[in-house]
């Protein structure tokens, strides 16, 4: 029997556990958690585990449990545990590890690394970008160029701090430029504050436009197999309005792509992450060997573009995947750790998917006022109604699910199309309720026609652009007008 210790305790955990459970292996799950989420608890009990309640970013602990249980391997599911070296110090205990070692999960971490790398092995959809250790040289450069960028805190910061600035009109130029300059100011002195594992601080990127998707990978650092295409949707409110958040809810399929990414850009973003992949073992000396995911948007400057990269399943894009994957996870997991990925056939269902995330009222700039909520969720009234529950950020206290300030659950549905599946995850939003009545929210347009039919249009539009500057070998090049400076030509 196959003894398997996940480490992290979300709805992505949740459903890597529930994927791992239905391995023909019977494996025996177990849990290095900071809560027990109660649907990674039921499956570790189910299957003859238990969860060790302790801190699973330290290395120490995660290396501990993993020997006390005696497991074959490990699956680490964030990624902060893999930024301060889990998977390393499991490894030197000689236990096997599903999760990059703390080098190539740099590709997440930094920022600046991930841009980089792309320019140094000139893989294509990368941008432009300065880095910035300190906020006087950032506010500089902003005070000398008026361009269009987004602002970005330099390493993972769970989706905080990003904005995105358009530059267009002349008479605005000082008032864009005093927003530039105090989102900096923010980035450097709330964003960044917590974070000394790196030195570069702010990250300024050129500015693009277009549909926003993820491809998600199993790779042993030699091979890589993409999975389904997801489309998370980060903003708080309907139709991407509001702060951005670790994700409100996402779409996939059917099949491997979505419906505005054609099979050819689906190849391409493979491609490049493939070369990530290639890059990480040449620069580091480190295989990346886990999952890897590239956040990717399709431009009009390259076609499929890097946005930022996941060393790890994405959440909520990893709940969209892992329910329809027909292949064994604990094979998959092996064949990484072996070093032959080469030789699995992954297969998937071919079926659309949505998760809608259900949140206390307060995420995500309050997480204090979303925290310690007890919460009710009909899990039989949602099986009913064709769909599954996912537990996020919660945890269970004296017999009661207790909210711990993030997505509380996430449902998942599936069916022919995307819009069907939209609407029996949606019926069964109302499944769940805070016993405090203290309000819950979540997006009800997401997976929804009027949403779907703004990507097609958006991407539609997008690629007659890129495949007009394709056939005329434009790809990766731009022309700027920069005021005091003239034309300026960027080849890639």
């Amino acid at each position: 029997m196959v003894k398997i210790l996940l480490v992290g305790n979300g709805a992505r955990e949740h459903a890597i556990a529930d994927t791992l459970a239905r391995s023909t292996h019977n494996p025996k799950i177990y849990a290095a958690a900071s809560d027990k989420n109660p649907g990674i608890l039921r499956i570790c009990e189910q299957t003859g585990g238990e969860i060790a309640l302790g801190k699973p970013n330290e290395p120490k602990f995660v290396a501990e449990v993993a020997q006390k249980f005696s497991v074959d391997f490990t699956f680490i599911g964030p990624e902060e545990p893999q930024f301060l070296g889990v998977a390393d110090e499991v490894e030197k205990a000689g236990i096997p590890c599903i999760g990059a070692k703390k080098a190539p999960s740099e590709i997440e971490m930094s920022k600046a690394f991930m841009r980089r790398l792309m320019w140094n092995h000139k893989i294509p959809g990368r941008l432009r970008f300065m880095a910035f250790k300190n906020v006087d040289d950032a506010i500089a450069y902003i005070n000398e160029y008026a361009e269009s960028v987004a602002l970005k805190p330099a390493r993972q910061a769970g989706g905080k701090g990003v904005k995105v600035i358009a530059d267009l009109q002349a008479y605005l130029q000082e008032e864009k430029a005093e927003v530039k300059r105090k989102h900096t100011r923010d980035i450097y002195e709330k964003h960044m504050q917590p974070y000394t594992d790196i030195e570069d601080r702010i990250l300024i990127e050129q500015k693009v436009e277009g549909p926003e998707y993820t491809i998600q990978c199993f790779t042993d650092g030699k091979t890589i197999k993409p999975l389904p295409l997801v489309q998370d949707n980060k903003n708080a409110y309907e139709m991407d309005t509001g702060p951005e958040t670790g994700g409100m809810g996402s779409i996939g399929g059917p099949g491997l792509t979505l419906p505005f990414i054609n099979e050819e850009e689906y190849k391409i973003s493979a491609s490049i992450v493939e070369g990530v992949v290639r890059a990480i073992d040449r620069e580091l000396g480190e295989p990346f060997r886990g999952v890897i995911a590239g956040q990717m948007m399709l431009t009009a400057l390259w076609g499929p573009t890097i946005i930022e990269f996941y060393s790890r399943f994405g959440d909520p894009e990893a709940v969209n995947v892992l329910p329809i994957l027909e292949t064994d996870l604990v094979d998959i997991s092996e064949a990484i750790i072996g070093g032959k990925l080469h030789k699995i056939d992954l297969k998937f269902k071919d079926t659309a998917t949505v998760v809608k995330c259900v949140a206390p009222k307060g995420y995500p700039d309050r997480r204090d006022l979303a925290k310690g909520h007890p919460i009710s969720v009909d899990e039989v009234a949602i099986k009913k109604r064709g769909a599954k529950v996912f537990y996020g950020s919660v945890g269970l206290e004296n017999g009661e699910i207790i909210t711990g300030g993030s997505r509380a659950v996430e449902i998942y549905a599936e069916a022919e199309t995307i819009p069907e599946a939209a609407d029996i995850a949606e019926s069964c939003v109302e499944c769940v309720r805070l016993k405090d009545s203290w309000g819950l929210f979540h997006r009800s347009d997401i997976g929804g026609l009027t949403l779907l039919e703004k990507r097609i249009e958006l991407a539609q539009l997008i690629r007659e652009i890129y495949n007009y500057r394709k056939e005329k070998d434009l790809i990766g090049r731009q022309v700027d007008w920069i005021p005091g400076r003239g034309r300026i030509e960027y080849q890639a």
